[in-house]
């Protein structure tokens, strides 16, 4: 699965230079779950995260590289919650690191799209998510109680990457929290569509589009990712084994 490593890389060199915090993975640090999105209202809240007029990202990528996900790992690019006072940017990226994927085609597709829903799993409580699948942001209303209890990307790391690995083809999760206002958080909504562009041309490929590239609608995707052509030309193989 090395579709997305140029992704990661262009991910990576956004973020470099940045200040980074890292924590190993360690699910008893995991902050408490409520089992459902918790509705924070504004008067509840201490801040918004990726708020409206604020930089946002969200986008999964994923590798069968260990150079590239070498362990389960959370990182901070900038403040953590207890160090911001008001409304702030943010993203959140996770990579995964995925065994090989040998079954059949559409079953690859779906399992990228279970492991990619799992996000939509993780209800930490005084901690309110709202994506917007549109536009690749995503926004988070943190309760002023939480705050004061110390809820922190550490913390929340852990939920993300224990829900994450419930998935057995998951073999190592690195969760990125970023605050600082200095990364383009407009070319990262830029990777994550084209993220989202090289799973979605994924169920295209498998279904047998034509392999005329003058006609093809998929074009630009391929000739942009390295691996996807390779992949349209050899349709016929079982699996994804990049």
């Amino acid at each position: 699965m090395e579709l997305y490593n140029s992704l990661i890389k262009e991910t990576n060199d956004l973020l470099n230079g940045i200040t980074t915090k890292s924590y190993p993975y360690i699910p008893s640090k995991a902050w408490k779950d409520i089992g459902s999105n918790e509705l924070v209202l504004s008067r509840d809240a201490a801040f918004e995260l990726g708020a409206s007029g604020k930089g946002s990202a969200n986008y999964i990528l994923f590798t069968s590289s260990g150079d590239l996900v070498e362990k389960d790992e959370i990182c901070v690019y900038g403040r953590d919650i207890n160090a911001i006072s008001s409304d702030s940017d943010f993203a959140r990226i996770v990579i995964l690191r995925v065994g090989a994927l040998e079954m059949e085609d559409e079953a690859v597709y779906r399992t990228l799209k279970d492991i990619e829903f799992s996000k939509y799993h993780v209800y930490p409580e005084g901690y309110m998510v709202r994506m917007s699948s549109e536009n690749y942001r995503e926004q988070v209303r943190i309760s002023k109680q939480a705050y004061r209890r110390g809820i922190s990307f550490e913390a929340l790391g852990n939920n993300y990457i224990t829900e994450y690995k419930k998935n057995l083809n998951v073999l190592a999760v690195k969760v990125m929290f970023i605050t600082d206002p200095a990364p383009d958080y407009r070319k990262m909504q830029e990777i994550a569509k084209k993220s989202r562009d090289v799973t979605e041309t994924l169920t295209h490929i498998f279904e047998g589009l034509s392999t005329d590239c003058s006609v093809c609608s998929l074009k630009d995707v391929c000739d942009e990712v390295e691996g996807m052509k390779e992949l349209h030309f050899g349709i016929g193989a079982k699996g994804i084994k990049h």
